[in-house]
């Protein structure tokens, strides 16, 4: 009956929502830090997919955690929106509210719409491989390569990772203060926190696309081929110790 009566309040609402943002917020940037490891290579690569994927249960908990905190998340996103309209119906006549506002708090409806659709679209993407249903269940490697050489697919994951950083941008600030753990503050450049994770998680997920899409991360073939012609290390070492003919 409390959870319930909680769950009906604005404070209530408020909470569960700063609480699933911050659960998303740890999830992306543990999830970025994974997806780098592109820039290691098809063994590193595969060899973490194949971890995750050796969790078992642990993984599916997890899966549904995120998917609970998801749900719930925009669940209190819309009743929030509804409650906030139906208490004022009509804008403010001066735009007071402009002059503390972001970019990122005045797009995080609809840019957080576009988020989900982000969501639905990469689990489709590389997780159930819906989309390309070609895709190796073992060389997540390889999918990466295949998927972002692709334009309108990287064009998507750019757009989408720039909503994504104005919402961790605004979402983070406005849970941290949710809950208690920074104070108020109209200024938007002290949001430092907020700002350091926007701009950690937009850079470290635009950066794979784009390495890809422009030859910076190569398929696994062409690595193994560049690596055999490159020359041992004894070699390169002899090579550089030998004296100059004259």
């Amino acid at each position: 009956m409390f959870l319930l009566n909680f769950w009906r309040s604005t404070i209530g609402k408020k909470v569960v929502m700063a609480v699933t943002g911050l659960i998303g917020v740890g999830f992306v940037i543990g999830h970025m830090l994974g997806n780098l490891q592109m820039f290691q290579g098809p063994e590193k690569m595969n060899s973490y997919a194949a971890f995750l994927k050796s969790l078992g249960g642990l993984l599916w908990l997890v899966r549904l955690i995120l998917l609970g905190a998801v749900v719930l998340h925009v669940v209190a996103a819309f009743q929030l929106s509804r409650l906030r309209l139906a208490a004022r119906p009509v804008g403010y006549a001066n735009g007071g509210q402009r002059e503390v506002s972001t970019l990122a708090s005045r797009t995080i409806r609809w840019g957080g719409a576009l988020v989900l659709l982000f969501i639905v679209f990469h689990i489709l993407h590389f997780t159930t491989l819906s989309i390309f249903p070609d895709y190796s269940h073992t060389d997540v490697y390889g999918n990466v390569i295949s998927g972002f050489r692709i334009w309108w697919v990287s064009l998507f994951y750019v757009v989408a990772m720039v909503f994504l950083g104005l919402h961790l941008y605004h979402g983070t600030w406005s849970s941290l203060r949710t809950i208690g753990a920074t104070r108020p503050t109209g200024n938007p450049l002290r949001r430092r926190a907020a700002l350091l994770v926007a701009v950690a998680v937009w850079a470290g997920f635009t950066a794979i696309p784009v390495a890809v899409y422009f030859g910076l991360i190569e398929p696994a073939t062409a690595r193994a081929i560049a690596a055999s012609h490159a020359p041992a290390p004894a070699t390169r070492a002899a090579h550089a110790a030998a004296p100059r003919a004259r």
